[in-house]
Order: structure tokens, then sequence, then C-alpha cells
């Protein structure tokens, strides 16, 4: 002040006035100040981006040091679906049964550390071809391409078996929380370079989980290529509807909606013939439970080492129909599986040994769990009957399923 007013002659009553005056001036605009405070930081609430209904944390380091992360879809009700940025994993679903109790039905690990080597594709995206190609080749456009065989089920007749050595179960995916008609999503991006365990074209993969309103986990598949290539993409879920590690799922009451399924060959191939399931261990037109003629002396049986065959649903128009229905007596859950696909891949935990320790610390015994996968059929590359697996340039993958839980 006395460098603007210099104090001289009655210049100090004149100082002391204009102090006073600018004292208030100034207390008044604090005043002010403090009043619209609140009132910006109320604004800037309301246009600032909502919190994120997905919880994530670290899921673990994989050997080479790269991070992975589990993301969290729940719903009020409790029903919750735990999922993986590595292989885009479901490692979780928590379900109630008839009294409410939840339950973890699906198998895994509590970390990544165990999947690389020890997972057999528990919860996985498969891709960029999920189930099997016969003697990992393939011809396309005039080109004849080789893969890896990465499964032998017989010395004889290895194949190709879900993507490869690095399939999609073995990449982070990149990972993107959001919502789908109001509840928790996962967006999960992964490109696919041309070449990738020998696939051509670069293969550009969109696979959104998100809950429904009616306990459900919703599985939307998208791709395009750069490249005409096969593409076959599913998920590897493993269930018991008991809980994970609560013993076999040979009690489970099965039904599914084929009147038809693809034999195979001592390799799990198909031999191109579509067969009607009347009359053999294969109708499950009406429930049966998963273990009452699994021991039937059946060629297609032995070949299997039990139930591992492709269904042929009788919804193939490409809508979103019911495929599956399982349900565990004494919980009361069921299990719904709902695709746009036109096959279904049965697995009932047959290559389970009681080597694996899940989550909760049980054991993973054989035919501890069973696998119900969308699909277009095993091997359809070189199958000429079977609906294409083939997408082109200019063309869009799609493709969605359901699980839909319930309990009576």
């Amino acid at each position: 002040m006395s460098e603007i007013f210099p104090a001289t002659g009655g210049g100090h009553n004149l100082d002391l006035r204009l102090s006073a005056t600018l004292s208030t001036q100034h207390h008044s605009q604090v005043m002010k100040i403090q009043l619209i405070l609140p009132l910006l930081a109320l604004a800037s609430a309301a246009f600032a981006a909502p919190t994120s209904p997905v919880a994530v944390k670290s899921f673990g380091r994989l050997p080479d040091g790269r991070e992975t992360r589990l993301y969290t879809l729940k719903d009020a009700s409790g029903f919750q679906a735990d999922i993986a940025d590595y292989g885009g994993t479901i490692v979780r679903l928590l379900v109630p049964d008839r009294t409410g109790k939840l339950a973890d039905v699906s198998l895994g690990f509590n970390t990544v550390a165990p999947y690389p080597k020890d997972s057999p594709y528990f919860g996985a995206l498969i891709g960029r071809v999920g189930n099997r190609i016969a003697g990992g080749k393939f011809t396309l456009e005039g080109k004849t391409y080789t893969l890896v065989t990465n499964n032998t089920p017989t010395p004889e007749l290895p194949c190709h078996l879900h993507g490869g050595t690095i399939g999609f179960d073995k990449v982070i995916w990149t990972a993107t929380p959001t919502t789908r008609e109001g509840l928790p999503a996962l967006r999960l991006r992964y490109t696919s370079a041309d070449g990738e365990e020998g696939y051509p074209g670069q293969l550009t993969v969109e696979v959104t989980y998100s809950l429904t309103r009616d306990h459900g986990l919703r599985m939307d598949y998208s791709a395009t290529t750069t490249k005409a290539t096969p593409v076959n993409l599913t998920n590897h879920c493993y269930f018991n509807l008991a809980g994970e590690g609560q013993g076999t799922i040979l009690g489970h009451e099965l039904t599914v909606r084929a009147k038809r399924y693809t034999p195979v060959n001592a390799g799990l191939i198909p031999t191109g013939k579509i067969a009607p399931v009347a009359g053999t261990p294969f109708d499950f037109t009406s429930p049966h439970t998963i273990g009452e003629r699994i021991g039937a002396k059946d060629e297609q049986l032995r070949f299997g080492g039990g139930y591992d065959h492709n269904f042929v649903l009788d919804s193939s128009d490409g809508s979103l129909a019911l495929a599956a229905t399982v349900r565990e007596p004494i919980s009361g859950r069921v299990l719904e599986v709902l695709t746009t696909e036109p096959g279904l891949q049965f697995y009932c935990g047959n290559f389970l040994d009681g080597k694996l320790t899940g989550k909760s610390g049980g054991t993973y015994v054989y035919r501890g769990a069973f696998c119900l996968e969308s699909q277009h059929f095993p091997d359809s590359i070189n199958q000429p009957s079977f609906p294409t697996t083939v997408l082109r340039p200019g063309q869009t993958y799609r493709s969605t399923t359901i699980y839909r839980f319930s309990a009576r």
C-alpha cells in the first residue's frame, strides 16, 4: 500500500480509508469465491467420467515379467465374472444355488503363473481356429498352409489344436472396461499378425464380455482380416455346477438341442459324415446325466475317451438360440448356453487327471468338469460339406454366445 499511496501530510487518513475499503472488498470477494467453489465442484463432478463399474487388480506376472490384470464384472445380486487380460480368460464365475448360496462354478487358478504351462485352456478365448485341423494343413485360394501339430490323439494322426503353440489363449489382450445396457462389460482387443502360427492375413479381433439382466455372461465376437483366412473363435470354460473342485460332473443332467452330430476318427477329426444321435449315447435331446451312458461300448466314446464331440445344433440360421441346458440336481444350479453358432463341442474332462489344484485348494479330478464350446465344426477348412470358416477381406466375422445361470 505504501508504494501505491505514499503517506504525506493528511494522506495517512486516506490510506486507512482505502485500506478499510479494499479489505471489505477483498472479504466480499473471498466469500463469493467460497460460495462459488462448491458449485464448480458439483458442476465438475457432473461432467466428469463416471466411475467404472468394472474393478481391476493385478493377476500377477508372466515368466517373462509382463504384468497381467484381472477384471471383475458384478451385479447387485452377487453374480460375478472375473476375467483376465491374459488369454481373455474367465477365471471365476460366482453363481447362486437355489438357496442363494454363491459358488465358483468355473475351473482355473488364483494367479496367472500356472496358466502358460499347466492350463488345459481353462476359461480361455480360443483362436485363430478353435478345435482341430487334420494334419495341421489346409489349402486356401490355391496355397497350402502348414501349421504346427500340437495335439496327438494318436501318434499316427497328429493335428493342429486351438490355434497352435501360442494361440489366443496365451496372449495378453488389450482390455477396456465399459458397459452394455447399463451393466458391467469388458472389451478385449487383439491383432494377430499375418503369418502368426502359420495363418494368412492380419486378423483384428474384438471380444466383449458383458453381464445380462438374467444372470448371463454374454460374449460378442467380431473379427476382420487383410487376407482370406479360417476363423473359428470360442471360449473354453470348464464348468462344475456344484462348485469348482467339488468332484465329478457325471451326475449333472444335460440336454442338447441337436438331433445330429459329427462322428470322428481315432484322431478326433470328423469323418465328414453328419449322423443322427437317435439310438446312440449321444442322444441328449431329452435330459440324461452325463455319466449315464459314458461307459457304453461305443466306438465314438472309445475314440474320445468319453464325450469329446461336436453336435450339429437344430438352430442353424445364425439367430441367437438355446443350444444346451445343464442342471446340477443337488445345488439346483442350471446353465443354459445360447449361441448363434451352428455347432457345440461337448467335452467332459476326459484328460483331467487329479494333478491340478484349483482356486479353492481342491484337485481337479478325472471328469471333474465339462465344456460346451460354441463353434463351427472341427476341421471345417478341410471339409467342403461343413459350414465355411473362411473370412475374407471386406467381411466381418460376428458371433454371440451367452452362458445364462439360474437355479431350481
